[in-house]
């Protein structure tokens, strides 16, 4: 594994839950995000959810999908929105133009890295699974605003019509 290659780690501690992305997050680990987003849905005692983005070099749109599908995962559970720690300026421009300071608190400050945070193992999909999540991603991305409906339809789009050729 190069240094490059896309990393998730977690710590859950008394109520706060971190999720650190590092290296190149891609659709790759699309299935271990989905996973941490439908596990943080259920997680009792759960009080605050913060990602750190200050180790990746790149987080491609599925993995942003998967981003705001935790947000959504929490939603009404929480006394206040989850929050995205992101250091590089060109990654929170993209966060602010795809709308998600609506659904996260973004902030530059570092935190205090929380003992135990430990790797996740990645979770396999095989191709149609990954097909479909690539899809759900985007859906959630384009139901965020406006400006990422535009965006990502058309590849929605083609997406939908390849599987569905797929299917037939």
């Amino acid at each position: 594994m190069t240094t490059h290659d896309g990393r998730l780690k977690a710590a859950f501690d008394a109520g706060v839950f971190v999720l650190k992305l590092c290296g190149d997050v891609r659709l790759t680990l699309c299935a271990t995000l989905d996973n941490e987003a439908q596990r943080l849905a259920d997680m009792p005692g759960l009080r605050t959810v913060i990602v750190d983005l200050r180790e990746a070099t790149n987080v491609d749109s599925t993995a942003l999908g998967f981003l705001a599908k935790v947000a959504l995962a929490v939603k009404g559970r929480l006394d206040h929105p989850p929050t995205i720690v992101v250091d590089h300026p060109d990654v929170r421009r993209m966060l602010d133009v795809m709308g998600f300071s609506r659904y996260f608190t973004l902030m530059q400050a570092p935190i205090a890295e929380p003992g135990g945070l430990a790797e996740l193992p990645a979770v396999q999909a095989d191709e149609e699974g990954l097909h479909e999540r690539i899809i759900e991603a985007h859906r959630i991305l384009m139901r965020m605003n406006e400006h990422n409906r535009e965006e990502f339809q058309p590849l929605v789009d083609l997406l939908e019509a390849q599987q569905q050729r797929s299917d037939s």
